[in-house]
């Protein structure tokens, strides 16, 4: 039976590698990590802590006592205490050394920074990943002519290729900033209750290069080379908005990408995968549903609303430090993980098995080229002496007429119409050598070509996670 609530990010959309990087074991398992850190730094620098402690802290890094800080936790009502007894529990020789001149914003937020900055490197793995899929797909059809859309109007020709490369292109500019972002990650330290070190300018006597350099060691263990200059007791919560931000950035792209493609299922040209056993509608057999699609645009919908969450508690955090941050943090930073690996994996899915109808494709370029091509028709009508304004009016004229039979679901046929008009100077069979789409698809094949080739120096990092996913 299951009778408690649990997050369908959790248990439907999130990876596994994702849902263990956010898991009570990864979170304070890295608390102790940092204890660990804090006391060989403190060791090595010159502090009553002997090496002995330091390696028994070590050896104890895990199973942690969940039982124990529970019932610590409901007595002290403090997390961060309730850890540092059940860690004591387990090192009893280094009880006594266990967060030596250290706050509760030591381990939580250099924690933070930690696994914010695990989670952004993999959803960038991700996000290559899906850039790499549709570079193979863009490049497959680079010049494979289908009907473009302006205002979800029919316009000139595209290519299927070139269409991907704009889905492609706002990818881009999210690794862009995913990567501005991992770099802008810096570590908090251990600077005391309101970021003025005053507690280790006691344990060390005033000595601040000693200061220094025990926040650069522990910074090292995680593998940060910055720290933030100046903090109160947190890291600045500016960051946590501009994680959010990218997080929303990736969402809004995968949400374009979804719609774009729900569309053009709905016309037949293009369909994201569909299993063999897949059911599409319990009532209508027949269905063939987006669902991955859909799915994708409602995470998405979350996650640009999630992204509220940081500004509104940077803003409103007073002084050195309230926690009126902490409750908030904990669901909106996790839950837009969590959702936007769920986007990107969907999105793999998807991209790894977009299929293209190209005879439907095919069709809507054939409906429409006769429109398309009046332009080149209108001048090689001049060519052939025609006057431009009565040749312009005469198209003018017999595209009404078309656009009025086929929108009465009549057949009709413009060339065969303009073949009719002396006036138009070129016969049918003249005009139908016009109709070669390839001839109204500009630079697409250059442009895909290019910006795939573009796209694949950038993407160094992928790596695909094609685990089971509940779709």
């Amino acid at each position: 039976m299951k009778e408690i609530f649990e997050s369908p990010l959790a248990g439907r959309y999130a990876s596994k590698y994702m849902l263990h990087l956010f898991s009570p074991d990864m979170r304070f398992g890295t608390w102790r990590k940092l204890w660990v850190s804090l006391a060989q730094a403190q060791h090595d620098l010159g502090l009553p802590v002997t090496q002995e402690q330091v390696e028994e802290l070590r050896a104890n890094l895990s199973p942690i006592d969940y039982d124990f800080v529970a019932k610590k936790e409901a007595e002290l009502r403090h997390d961060v205490m309730a850890h540092i007894h059940a860690f004591g529990e387990a090192a009893p020789g280094a009880r006594a050394i266990i967060h030596l001149g250290a706050t509760s914003c030591y381990v939580t937020d250099n924690a933070d920074l930690i696994l914010y900055r695990d989670g952004l490197r993999y959803l960038k793995s991700q996000l290559e990943t899906v850039m790499l899929n549709l570079c193979d797909f863009a490049d497959q059809y680079a010049a494979m002519p289908c009907l473009g859309y302006t205002h979800y109007q029919p316009a000139q020709l595209v290519t299927v290729g070139k269409r991907a490369t704009l889905w492609l292109q706002d990818l881009m500019l999210d690794l862009e900033e995913l990567d501005d972002t991992i770099d802008a990650i810096r570590f908090l330290g251990c600077r005391g209750t309101t970021g003025t070190e005053a507690s280790f300018v006691s344990l060390f006597d005033g000595d601040s290069t000693k200061i220094d350099e025990m926040n650069r060691k522990i910074a090292a263990d995680f593998g940060f080379s910055r720290l933030y200059d100046v903090c109160g007791q947190t890291y600045p919560r500016k960051l946590d908005s501009r994680i959010l931000s990218v997080l929303s950035s990736i969402a809004q792209s995968g949400c374009k990408f979804a719609t774009d493609l729900r569309l053009l299922q709905h016309d037949r040209q293009l369909e994201e995968p569909f299993e063999k056993t897949q059911v599409g509608s319990s009532a209508m057999a027949y269905k063939r549903n987006p669902m991955r699609s859909e799915r994708i645009c409602a995470l998405a919908k979350y996650v640009m609303s999630d992204a509220l969450n940081a500004p509104l508690t940077a803003a409103t955090q007073w002084l050195e430090r309230t926690l009126d941050d902490s409750a908030n943090r904990r669901l909106s930073l996790p839950e837009a993980f969590l959702a936007v690996d769920g986007i990107l994996r969907l999105m793999q899915n998807i991209t790894f098995g977009l299929h293209v109808n190209e005879k439907i494709v095919a069709k809507y370029v054939a409906d429409y080229l006769p429109f398309i091509a009046t332009e080149n028709l209108l001048m090689a009508a001049v060519r052939r002496g025609g006057d431009r304004q009565n040749v312009h009016e005469i198209i003018r004229e017999a595209s009404m007429r078309a656009t009025e039979r086929m929108k009465n679901g009549e057949s009709w046929d413009l060339i065969d119409d303009l073949s009719k008009e002396p006036a138009f100077g070129l016969s049918k069979e003249e005009m139908l050598l016009e109709l070669c789409p390839e001839n109204y698809i500009g630079r697409c094949p250059v442009q895909v070509k290019a910006f795939t080739a573009k796209c694949r120096e950038m993407c160094t990092d992928a790596s695909s996670c094609m685990e089971a996913i509940s779709l």
